[in-house]
């Protein structure tokens, strides 16, 4: 038989019955009940086990917080309290008296929190082996959060413990609320931690997820390089850089570069596409917006500003962005502040701003289509990306890069490609740029039958006969392809070698160079 005795509660449906051991005898078990169960108000009740049985099922019914607790304590009665008292509350309660299982435990259960007795042998309370069994636990598995209990409270004992990395020092006999309350913000601590490393894995993914497709920057022409040396010249410092070139040259290519080249590379990179933005969403989008200041604002949001926090803005298409806009835009690049919407806080910013357009924005300039103001923020350097047509040296390599990659995504390792595809993308004009060909080599792969790409492959409607073009070698060997184009250059301007070499993208210099090198 079983003694329960209990306190008269007005019943409340959140209010959760909490089981107190207090002492134990031969004949009785004596538990307090604080609270009231399912409306039932108990003064005091005898009953056989199996009532009670019945009775504690009811309250594991109850909703409880999902977490595996550990008590590890060598006196049985504080198990047992700490057990009644938990299983309330939390799904899974282990207690054991032998800190020697704590090995076994932590490496076989999923366990979110240990509490942890300081003395195991009787006449010993310096918590030496409490201190011990801490270092264990941290050495083996750093995230189960671990709180101290002790009969001897000792304030330098209680320091020491948390500076080896417990999160609370409790002392016994505890106070049940202030027990719970410890317990429930180390689960939350280590909810926290869980989200947050959570973040950091999804985040470093994401980064990763985000820089595939951009590899090295490709190209050796002249004019390639040029653009490279000023990609290291400027990616340390802090200048606002315009990235200028048409549709396809790999703009957003040449930002993502800079931020990998400067010491910005671990914060975030943030792409903006100012021309997909119209023009009430464009504030929200960048400086953010609090909750409640419009009708669809549901909760606070940060703009695209504060998520490049330290890292890199990448403003793309800013040519697209209407005048009035503009001048909110050349607003926040002179303070270096923004401030969201429905808020009058102002917060300041510090990143990296890069732009780019394939807009003549000195031109827009001129016929008012553009801000001068704002061209003069945004262009501390230029730099601006030939075409693909400018420098047709450089398509074997973009050709090979982009060969050996959609290989491997579909693949056909076995796949290469026939000397008339080659001769076609040798000749084409690529009015798309590198987006084009990247596309036009990954259509030339799926489509492929057999180990080799045709020209109908590609499905070029502009491409030229391959009939009359001097025959590309057999081997895709980068330097007889260049020697082709060197010769196809020369032999269109009929030895002219000032618009030869622009045409190839060198100098007068290098293309004698190169005539030089392949005996030309």
């Amino acid at each position: 038989m079983f003694l329960i005795k209990s306190m008269l509660i007005p019943f409340n449906s959140h209010t959760l019955c909490q089981l107190i051991f207090i002492s134990q005898s031969a004949d009785y078990q004596y538990i307090n009940l604080a609270g009231d169960f399912i409306g039932v108000h108990f003064r005091t009740l005898c009953c056989s086990k199996t009532n009670i049985s019945l009775l504690l099922n009811e309250f594991d019914t109850m909703k409880k917080t999902e977490a595996t607790i550990l008590v590890i304590d060598d006196d049985e009665d504080v198990l047992i309290t700490a057990n009644l008292l938990l299983k309330q509350k939390y799904t899974n309660i282990i207690t054991r008296s032998n800190p020697r299982e704590i090995n076994r435990l932590i490496t076989t259960e999923p366990i979110d929190l240990i509490l942890l007795d300081m003395n195991y042998r009787v006449g010993f309370n310096d918590g030496k082996e409490g201190m011990y069994w801490l270092k264990h636990i941290r050495e083996i598995n750093p995230d189960i959060v671990l709180i101290l209990m002790t009969a001897y409270g000792e304030v330098a004992l209680a320091v020491e413990a948390i500076k080896t990395g417990a999160f609370d020092f409790i002392l016994k006999p505890w106070s049940n609320e202030k027990f719970l309350a410890t317990i429930n913000a180390a689960l939350e601590l280590r909810r926290i931690n869980q989200k947050l490393r959570e973040l950091k894995s999804t985040n470093k993914a994401l980064k990763e997820e985000l820089n595939k497709g951009f590899g090295p920057i490709i190209g050796s022409s002249e004019l390639m390089q040029k653009v490279i040396e000023t990609i290291k010249k400027v990616s340390s410092t802090p200048a606002n850089i315009l990235i200028l070139g048409e549709n396809g040259t790999g703009k957003q290519h040449i930002a993502r570069e800079i931020h990998r080249s400067s010491n910005r590379k671990n914060k975030p990179f943030v792409h903006v596409d100012l021309g997909s933005l119209s023009e009430n969403l464009f504030e929200g989008e960048l400086f953010g917006h609090k909750k409640g200041a419009f009708t669809d604002a549901k909760e606070d949001k940060i703009g695209r500003f504060e998520m490049a926090e330290d890292g890199t803005l990448f403003l793309d298409e800013i040519g697209n962005l209407p005048l009035n806009l503009q001048k909110k835009l050349l607003t926040v690049l002179q303070d270096l502040k923004v401030s969201r919407i429905g808020e009058g806080v102002e917060r300041k910013i510090n990143a990296r701003l890069i732009f780019a357009t394939n807009a003549p924005l000195k031109k827009w300039v001129l016929e008012e289509k553009f801000r001068q103001d704002l061209l003069y923020r945004i262009n501390t350097i230029e730099i601006e990306i030939p075409p693909l047509r400018s420098r047709p040296s450089d398509i074997p390599e973009f050709v090979h890069f982009y060969l050996h990659s959609f290989k491997e995504k579909y693949h056909k390792p076995e796949l290469t490609i026939s000397k008339e595809a080659l001769e076609v993308l040798a000749t084409h004009r690529w009015p798309g740029n590198i987006r084009e060909l990247q596309h036009t080599i990954e259509r030339g792969v799926i489509l492929a039958d057999g180990k080799e790409i045709k020209a109908s492959d590609f499905n070029l409607i502009d491409a030229p006969s391959p009939q009359g073009i001097k025959a590309i070698p057999d081997n895709f060997n980068l330097k007889e392809i260049e020697r082709l184009l060197i010769e196809k250059a020369l032999e269109k301007y009929q030895g002219n070698i000032s618009k030869a070499a622009k045409e190839l993208g060198l100098t007068r210099a290098a293309l004698y160079r190169r005539m030089e090198k392949y005996d030309l």
